[in-house]
């Protein structure tokens, strides 16, 4: 399951949305696979990746910004695609 929470206000920051997006992902109904999230505003992109079991835990990416040297929104389209491969 992927679960993506976006908004498009300039001052929002990706850190605000963790903990909502960690509440919906907690609550997907298939706790065996492990459930990938995605924040953005549009311009910013941070990837997180929960695996639950006795404690859940997640991992965060770093925060991708599009308007950065180096391409950065070739990145975030490797790991979308990466995501849209993986099984149901």
């Amino acid at each position: 399951m992927v679960t993506v929470i976006e908004s498009k206000q300039l001052s929002f920051s990706t850190d605000e949305a963790l903990a909502q997006l960690l509440r919906y992902m907690l609550a997907d109904s298939n706790p065996e696979n492990p459930t990938f999230g995605m924040i953005s505003t549009g311009a910013n992109f941070s990837f997180v990746k929960l695996v639950r079991g006795e404690t859940p835990q997640y991992a965060r990416s770093a925060e991708f910004v599009i308007s950065n040297p180096g391409n950065e929104l070739y990145r975030v389209l490797q790991i979308l695609k990466r995501l849209s491969q993986l099984p149901d």
